[in-house]
């Protein structure tokens, strides 16, 4: 059977010697290189072909997501697998979306590690114990969320126009990030406070807070 060759970025040394540690004695695990950062694991890449990249989120310089972008353009056939302290939905999100195949939490246990690489190296895609928990209780309390604006008859631009002034954007800030005009926000912030009774902005921030639309 061919050993899974694997690539370990962190920059680190202390994890990746136990990493290394972690997976030694595995019969069909092999590590093939390891670096301390985006451009040494460019460098080294074409020297030590792999099957999976272990790859650390927060990298100098070139950031571990922007860097599985990166490598999924390139390397089509390499598999990556996040191993990052940062478990929330936006790394997440953002890690999937750039090609990773898998996402752990550094705390994972030896067996976990294992299964996620396995799992990654056969074209599966692998979610941690603690990342899943994540994403369904993100998922759980925007189904909450959503079902309490709708009750109160917002549209899903009046929510996204609420959550964005709530958050602290000025209306030229939604205007530029939704893409409209200072008026149309302006017109959606009046629909809001008529729908929902609110004299300001103020109560529109209490409100959102209060239905979860925006976590403090």
């Amino acid at each position: 059977m061919d050993k899974i060759k694997v690539i370990i970025v962190d920059d680190h040394q202390l994890i990746r010697d136990g990493l290394r540690a972690l997976l030694s004695g595995i019969n069909d695990i092999e590590i093939a290189t390891e670096a301390s950062s985006a451009e040494e694991l460019l460098q080294k890449i074409r020297s030590f072909p792999a099957d999976v990249a272990l790859i650390d989120i927060s990298l100098p310089g070139i950031s571990g997501i922007k860097l599985t972008e990166k490598l999924s353009i390139s390397h089509p056939g390499m598999k990556v697998l996040i191993l990052s302290m940062h478990l929330n939905e936006e790394y997440i999100s953002g890690a999937l979306k750039a090609g990773a195949y898998g996402y752990l939490a550094k705390n994972t246990s030896r067996d976990e590690l294992i299964s996620a690489i396995h799992a990654v190296a056969d074209g599966q895609k692998y979610l941690g114990r603690e990342v899943s928990e994540v994403i369904t209780s993100n998922y759980i309390q925007r189904i909450k969320v959503d079902d309490a604006l709708e009750q109160e008859f917002l549209s899903k631009r009046e929510i996204e126009i609420l959550k964005l002034i709530a958050e602290g954007f000025g209306n030229k800030d939604i205007s530029d990030k939704l893409f409209i005009s200072i008026r149309t926000v302006e017109s959606h912030k009046n629909h809001i406070m008529q729908k929902l009774g609110f004299r300001s902005v103020v109560e529109m921030v209490r409100y959102a807070i209060k239905t979860g639309l925006i976590n403090i």
